[in-house]
């Protein structure tokens, strides 16, 4: 793995640590962390209430940046990781979403609510 490479994946484990924490901070119970399968992975998978989420991070140097990194392509990716995930994680969930948090330097963590209406 090249210098540049692992440097990218320190700073996205830290921004998963991260965006782990400010779930907990607002009452989320994380009940999984980069969470794999066969066609993706999650980076977050957490319940609060009867809510489950499953939650991409993305960690960007700006906002823009941040907007920019959430496609079609990626959201679709997560959507069928969560959905191979469902038994395994929907308990007594009611309401099943993907989420997603920004991580920019600097800045209070950005949460995004139900992102993917596929």
């Amino acid at each position: 793995m090249s210098e540049a490479r692992a440097e990218a994946e320190r700073r996205g484990r830290r921004a998963e640590d991260l965006a782990a924490w400010y779930l907990r901070c607002k009452g989320w119970t994380v009940l999984g962390q980069r969470v794999r399968t066969p066609v993706g992975e999650v980076d977050l998978v957490a319940r609060r209430g009867k809510v489950l989420a499953f939650v991409e991070v993305k960690a960007r140097a700006t906002r823009a940046a941040a907007d920019a990194s959430l496609d079609t392509h990626r959201l679709r990716r997560v959507a069928a990781a969560a959905e191979l995930l469902l038994p395994r994680f929907i308990g007594e969930a009611e309401d099943v979403r993907i989420d997603v948090i920004h991580i920019v330097p600097g800045q209070l963590p950005r949460y995004l609510v139900d992102v993917w209406q596929g």
